[in-house]
């Protein structure tokens, strides 16, 4: 018989103390590897696992050391963040200090930069250590509504003994991500937290509609940008003769001559002026531009092709791959997807038909196109390097992966359920 999987709506309907203590012998079970009451959300499970084979002391609170008044003031400055705090304000301060919550928004790396609401919340926030300039990852403190989020990629709300650190257990905290739209990069996670007894379900559909109205406002900057740069680059390209585009430090094209247009175009992570070569043009050379880049393919014979790929998977919150060949070496870091797609890939190296990579992406071999899509974006970067029917790397390619040093904390945002199966084998 199956073992039923805990309901937060059930959960919330319940008393305080019962469902605190409900979780509490949830945990107890698989701390001490009995069969569980009830088996914890796949998200909670799945970080607990990572914290059993990380070390997290589950009874003991660890804190690292604040941030210095200067460090937090340089990373609120430098941070993308900063230009959407009146959209997270307008839309979560005054719901979350009504309810006895706080409004609390940390960097990629789990840092806290603000936090904002109830007066006697942060002051109980305090005595957790969720202070401004506190480190919040999943490897620090446990499970929680910021490290988990940011390990997960997803919203996710974690209420009382979920918490797998004893201490946190009189706290609930709901933490959506929140990623760069330019470059999908992770720029922090928006999170509500306050006291167990303020628990209520529909915090997580609040915060994540919150978060996605940030990350459309920083979308209409972004576009904002773009027209910036257009009223430079172009009189200069309208000059210009062979192919050439002006592109933002993102890559996202605002003018282009002699070619067809393209939206995006892919950079490696080291990008600067000079010559280069990109896997879309060829040898080009590079030179800077207010807010941007532009860059003129050089007409020559093509350097000698990539011989060495490596996929580096290894880190549970950014993954890249990086190409050596005759023209150097550059690195291009990955979206979730794309670390995934290039990761079944890599351990598949007499290739994957479309339906056979639908059916290890999402357990549908009917999702083709879902696939081919997303695989014509990675030719983007990749270009040549891949081969179709079937889909595989090149044959003449060396092809090294770089794996975490335990399969718990292999791509723990995934849930393809080819890379699930792989992290299940060490349950």
């Amino acid at each position: 018989m199956t073992t039923p999987t805990i309901d937060l709506v059930r959960l919330a309907a319940m008393d305080a103390a019962q469902a605190t203590r409900l979780l509490k012998g949830v945990r107890a079970a698989a701390l001490s590897g009995q069969q569980p009451p009830l088996v914890p959300r796949p998200v909670i499970g799945e970080s607990w696992d990572r914290m059993l084979h990380s070390g997290v002391d589950p009874d003991h609170d660890f804190r690292t050391g604040l941030l210095s008044v200067e460090e937090i003031e340089h990373r609120r400055r430098s941070s993308p963040l900063a230009q959407v705090l009146p959209v997270l304000r307008e839309g979560l301060v005054s719901v979350a200090d009504a309810a006895q919550h706080i409004m609390v928004v940390a960097d990629g790396e789990g840092r806290v930069l603000w936090r904002e609401g109830s007066a006697s919340v942060l002051r109980k926030a305090d005595g957790h250590g969720f202070e401004v300039g506190a480190e919040w990852s999943e490897d620090v403190v446990g499970t929680n509504g910021i490290g988990t989020p940011l390990i997960a990629r997803r919203p996710v709300q974690v209420f009382s003994a979920e918490h797998f650190v004893r201490t946190h257990h009189s706290w609930t905290c709901t933490g959506a991500p929140l990623t760069d739209p330019r470059d999908g990069r992770l720029l922090g996670v928006i999170d509500i937290s306050g006291p167990l007894d303020t628990m209520h379900p529909a915090t997580l559909a609040l915060v994540t509609s919150v978060t996605r109205l940030a990350e459309a406002e920083l979308r209409h900057l972004h576009l904002s940008s773009l027209d910036r740069l257009r009223s430079v680059a172009a009189p200069m390209l309208a000059r210009m003769t062979g192919r050439a585009l002006a592109v933002d430090v993102h890559g996202w094209t605002s003018a282009v001559t002699g070619m067809p247009p393209v939206r995006r175009l892919a950079l490696p992570r080291s990008f600067s002026a000079g010559r280069t070569w990109l896997p879309s043009l060829g040898t080009c050379t590079v030179e800077p531009l207010p807010g941007g880049w532009l860059v003129r393919a050089v007409e020559e014979p093509e350097a000698e092709s990539p011989t060495r790929i490596v996929l580096d998977v290894s880190n549970a919150r950014r993954w890249s791959v990086t190409v050596t060949g005759g023209a150097g070496t550059w690195s291009h870091e990955l979206s979730p997807r794309h670390a995934e797609l290039l990761y079944l890939l890599a351990t598949n190296r007499a290739g994957r038909s479309a339906s056979a990579l639908a059916e290890d992406m999402f357990g549908d071999p009917a999702r083709k196109v879902t696939v081919r899509a997303e695989l014509s974006r990675v030719r983007r970067y990749l270009g040549p390097l891949l081969a179709h029917r079937p889909y595989r790397f090149r044959e003449d390619v060396d092809v090294k992966v770089i794996t975490p040093n335990h399969p718990a904390h292999l791509l723990p945002h995934s849930t393809a359920p080819a890379v699930r199966s792989t992290r299940a084998t060490t349950r």
